[in-house]
């Protein structure tokens, strides 16, 4: 890829629920190099899961007949009819229709480039990278016991448990966690210099130059102050935005998770992920030594997690799932309130 492609290419915005991605990804809109689409998208991790092939033109109109009457849509502030038209002729995968519907916002709002943001998407970086080969991938890797204690207060962003788990669901979001984040990190040779992992905790202690660096990465400026300044999303909330310029001194998104935690709860958590915390540059709280008990509860939700994507992505679970409403899916990806409809 040229520098000049490189300028151009799609960013895409993944990681563990939580992690802060959705901070990055509105510091990207804010850039100004960016076109403005304030949701996840949800095209591999949602859409894909329910319409099946995208070649066959039934199939197209389907997937169009939902999303148009979604939030997903309203916040795309598109025309019905031109993106209508461009899905049916020219829209043969899933990877066509992210591409098409990003780069007429892109058109619509006069920008060079689109981002991506929907977190889960992490797990399918093989088949984004194979639908849009000049994809960017940028990982959001956040502290595992910060994340966990997120998911837990979260039921909607994390997942569920087995049923004789509902009572340790802090200790199954940490397990998530680990998986996930080493799903994702599985493709580093596959992507190569498409990838780049920033952690959060760097970002929000000393963004310019983390950003600076995220800059050489995408071949764009990241302009600290002018992101700032423009502030879509969670950039303009002081309670997500960076600590030592927010309005309320006390907050610490980045160690406040300690308070949190009884050390009871703590030396479990660092029992089950500590070994990939410390891998990862986490230094940890206690001297964990982990029970038979958590060693066997480790490697049941190893199997768990990937025996259900597997079965979320096969396609004879994909025939036997019900049909998707433009409700279900606003509910799905955004909960009741949806995302934020761009003014015009």
């Amino acid at each position: 890829m040229t520098p000049t492609d490189r300028a151009l290419a799609p960013v895409f915005v993944v990681g563990s629920p939580r992690s802060g991605t959705t901070l990055l990804y509105d510091m990207l809109l804010s850039s100004g190099h960016f076109a403005v689409y304030l949701t996840e998208s949800n095209v591999f991790s949602v859409l894909a899961q329910r319409f099946g092939d995208l070649s066959l033109v039934a199939n197209r109109r389907k997937l169009l007949r939902v999303w148009l009457a979604s939030k997903l849509y309203r916040a795309s502030g598109l025309q019905a009819q031109l993106i209508e038209k461009r899905i049916l002729e020219d829209c043969s995968s899933y990877g066509d229709f992210l591409r098409i519907t990003m780069e007429e916002i892109a058109r619509s709002q006069n920008l060079p480039r689109w981002a991506e943001n929907t977190p889960e998407h992490i797990l399918y970086l093989p088949v984004i990278k194979a639908a849009i080969p000049n994809a960017l991938v940028v990982h959001m890797i956040r502290d595992g016991r910060a994340v966990a204690l997120s998911l837990d207060r979260r039921p909607d962003r994390g997942i569920q448990g087995l049923p004789w788990d509902r009572q340790r669901n802090l200790m199954v979001q940490a397990l998530y966690w680990e998986w996930i984040v080493r799903r994702g990190r599985g493709n580093l040779e596959q992507l190569g210099h498409d990838y780049i992992e920033i952690k959060f905790e760097d970002l929000v202690g000393n963004p310019r130059e983390v950003l600076s660096r995220l800059g050489d990465f995408i071949s764009c400026e990241l302009d600290y102050d002018r992101i700032q300044k423009i502030g879509y999303g969670s950039v303009a909330k002081p309670n997500t935005s960076f600590k030592q310029e927010s309005q309320d001194a006390s907050f610490d998104p980045v160690s406040r998770w300690r308070k949190a935690y009884s050390p009871e709860e703590l030396a479990t958590v660092e029992g089950l992920v500590g070994d990939y915390l410390k891998e990862l540059g986490y230094p940890l709280l206690t001297s964990p030594a982990p029970s038979a008990s958590l060693r066997t509860m480790r490697a049941r939700y190893e199997t768990y997690f990937s025996a259900r994507f597997k079965i979320k992505t096969s396609s004879i679970f994909k025939k036997l799932r019900p049909a998707l409403t433009a409700q279900v899916l606003d509910e799905i990806v955004m909960g009741a309130e949806g995302p934020p409809v761009l003014k015009a």
